[in-house]
């Protein structure tokens, strides 16, 4: 026991003392907690991946509303929309599906 008591008071002056608390500190903000630096990098990747997949949908609903509003005014649109999406057909017409 007096070997390790020695072993301290020769390596472990007071200065020494406080540069030992110091980087014990560090050691356990970076590596303990939410807000390691570890987490910290995962948590601002999935905030960038979030903000392009709103990015996403805004440009996507902005094109729907585009095409909302010319299906709302153009009756010949309507019509070729209805056509190509739902294969309807007016009475006296054939519909020839080709495949490529």
């Amino acid at each position: 026991m007096s070997r390790f008591v020695e072993f301290f008071r020769k390596r472990l002056t007071r200065n020494n003392m406080y540069w030992l608390i110091i980087i014990l500190f560090l050691v356990a903000m970076f590596f303990a907690g939410d807000s390691n630096p570890m987490n910290r990098y995962k948590y601002d990747e999935k905030i960038r991946y979030l903000e392009n997949e709103i990015n996403h949908y805004k440009k996507e609903i902005e094109l729907n509303k585009k095409k909302i509003q010319e299906l709302q005014t153009d009756k010949e649109g309507l019509e070729r929309f209805a056509r190509e999406e739902y294969l309807m057909k007016k009475e006296d017409e054939d519909i020839f599906i080709i495949e490529e």
